[in-house]
């Protein structure tokens, strides 16, 4: 079979352009350096069959070309269909790559998120809690609320001792006084409510917890201690609720 030169010459041509064209459009895939220049490398052999291609048909007669050289052509046309299926590979490896790289970057996020500080309003202040200090603080609280008071009181304390700088420390050595003074342990609420004036004075729960003082010396029934804690809250924190109450409560025992 013979066939004009300059016709099998555009047919490769167009065969080389079909070829050249998808990989043109998996590169702009590709963003990790070795795989582009892998792709590279694979362009490069495309080429150089394309061009010995060409220069093999530049050595035959213009009259006509042999059967070798159909069977050069088809070969050469394999090998670029190869290199194009390598190349799609390629490309497709890189994109999933990519997208579990977004995944990880995206869970790491999450995560991160999860472990900043967020400001909260504490009896009117804002401040900046972890989300585990907050966590462990409601679980404590909650178990208070529902009237376990010796769970609570333990879960309180372990807050305070895992979370001492918390910005719900004073609020958490503030209510362990309460789950003693509501099992009846008068003793351990006193020394629970001494801890809130003690390490977290400028609180607006060391008014109340000194309130509370009086209160459990009150239910021990030591008058003496219990009007010492009413005058001395009243001395301290003169403008607070609780002095208002203690003023109260010191004019009953009169």
């Amino acid at each position: 079979m013979m066939i004009k030169l300059s016709q099998f010459r555009r047919a490769a041509i167009a065969l080389a352009l079909t070829a050249w064209l998808p990989l043109q459009a998996h590169a702009g895939l590709l963003d990790d350096d070795e795989a582009r220049k892998a792709i590279l490398d694979l362009r490069a052999k495309v080429a150089a069959l394309t061009q010995d291609l060409n220069a093999r048909m530049d050595t035959k007669a213009d009259k006509s070309i042999g059967v070798d050289m159909l069977n050069q052509h088809e070969q050469t046309m394999q090998e670029i269909s190869r290199l194009r299926g390598q190349i799609e590979v390629l490309a497709n490896e890189i994109a999933n790559a990519q997208k579990n790289q977004k995944d990880l970057y995206a869970d790491l996020d999450a995560r991160i998120k999860k472990l900043e500080p967020r400001q909260e309003t504490i009896d009117g202040q804002t401040a900046e809690v972890l989300p585990s200090e907050k966590k462990t603080y409601d679980a404590a609280m909650d178990l208070f609320k529902s009237g376990d008071y010796k769970t609570a009181a333990t879960a309180l304390q372990d807050f305070v001792r895992r979370f001492p700088d918390s910005a719900y420390a004073a609020n958490a050595q503030y209510w362990l006084g309460n789950a003693y003074y509501a099992q009846r342990d008068y003793k351990n609420a006193i020394a629970a409510q001494e801890a809130v004036v003690a390490n977290y004075g400028t609180s607006a729960k060391a008014p109340d917890a000194m309130l509370n003082i009086a209160s459990s010396y009150t239910e021990l029934k030591d008058k003496k201690n219990a009007k010492k804690a009413l005058q001395h809250l009243v001395s301290k924190y003169p403008d607070s609720a609780a002095a208002q109450a203690a003023k109260d409560r010191l004019a009953a025992l009169k």
